[in-house]
């Protein structure tokens, strides 16, 4: 069903938000003529998208670039056990949930690594930008697009049981930058490997990070939070850290409008090892759309190969291959970068 024009849609589902004082009727007006870009649909990003397309914001763009694994039904909220067996990936199951619960909203969904190369488009006419990453790469570019193109965004992360969020307003609030100058050295942090994950931090991460979407969208950004909040849930601690006097003194931030290195691809790599997955991501440059009858003819005579229209999985000896459109490749049995290249080129191709 295509979504209903702001002025002619129901507003009786979103009775019980307009009641309080700071939506009202003219907020959820400007909710439904909004956009919002959530990079990221595992499990901070399913949580925002539940709730975002729920409070009838009436564009939600998911971009993620990965398939469902049994594992991730522990804490992402918008997928079942048939959604594991199909195959798919996370953006498409997110969206076909998503159109179920709410057909007066669009959702659009971009099976996609967020990268240097077509983050300009992912961002092109949004609102917001939030934070369903799993990696300080992604999240540095999110933080040079949000300056760059003055659309404010908000941050997330968890692991065990601690999360943190904070607010980006550019031009008026502290960046990322302000206080992570560089983003930390692979094995330098806790991953979901060695930490683990419990779900309900996940749930209050991103539930803040969706209350600071709404007061933007809803047209109240003096709400805002000014801080970086930090909540560990098994010990009961929260703390709020204030970074405000950051953002005169750092003189080479990227808030400062100076430079935009994870913007203009001269930061970053094109390997990441997954959280918690055993598996390796590759991405290419050159960019172009791979034929899965081609390939699936050439690997079968070697492996066990299945496809449908979003990707390709191959299973050898230890190892699954999960090929996409583009190129991108996920190589399951093993977080070695180097070994992952070496299994992409001996079974994919250089």
């Amino acid at each position: 069903m295509e979504k209903q024009p702001t002025d002619t849609a129901d507003l009786s589902r979103y009775s019980r938000q307009m009641r309080y004082p700071g939506i009202g009727e003219e907020g959820q007006k400007r909710l439904l003529a909004s956009r919002a870009l959530i990079c990221g649909c595992g499990a901070l990003g399913s949580v925002l998208a539940n709730t975002l397309v729920r409070a009838g914001v009436g564009h939600v763009r998911i971009v993620d670039r990965d398939f469902l694994e049994l594992n991730n039904l522990q804490r992402q909220i918008l997928y079942d056990e048939d959604d594991v067996a199909a195959g798919i990936p996370k953006a498409i199951a997110a969206q076909r949930r998503l159109e179920r619960i709410n057909s007066q909203v669009k959702v659009e969904a971009i099976v996609a690594d967020v990268d240097a190369s077509n983050i300009g488009s992912l961002v092109e006419g949004v609102d917001i930008i939030l934070d369903g990453t799993d990696n300080f790469e992604t999240r540095f570019l999110l933080n040079d697009a949000s300056l760059k193109y003055g659309i404010p965004w908000v941050y997330g992360g968890c692991i065990g049981a601690e999360g943190q969020t904070m607010t980006v307003l550019p031009g008026k609030s502290p960046c990322l930058r302000c206080f992570m100058a560089e983003a930390p050295p692979p094995g330098s942090t806790p991953t979901c490997d060695s930490a683990g994950i419990l779900a309900p931090i996940i749930n209050v991460i991103a539930s803040i990070e969706a209350a600071e979407a709404l007061k933007i969208l809803a047209g109240h950004s003096e709400a805002v939070s000014k801080q970086l909040s930090v909540i560990e849930l098994w010990e009961n601690r929260l703390r709020q850290i204030s970074i405000a006097n950051l953002f005169s003194g750092f003189e080479n931030c990227a808030c400062r409008g100076k430079d935009f290195p994870w913007l203009e691809g001269d930061r970053g790599t094109r390997t990441a090892v997954l959280c918690g997955r055993n598996a390796v991501q590759l991405s290419f440059p050159e960019k172009g759309e791979v034929s899965f009858e081609q390939l699936a003819a050439k690997l079968s005579p070697l492996g066990r190969v299945e496809y449908n229209r979003y990707l390709l999985r191959f299973e050898v000896d230890q190892y699954t291959l999960t090929v996409f459109r583009d190129g991108r490749t996920i190589v399951g049995g093993t977080d070695d970068i180097a070994e992952a290249r070496t299994i992409h080129a001996r079974y994919i191709g250089a």
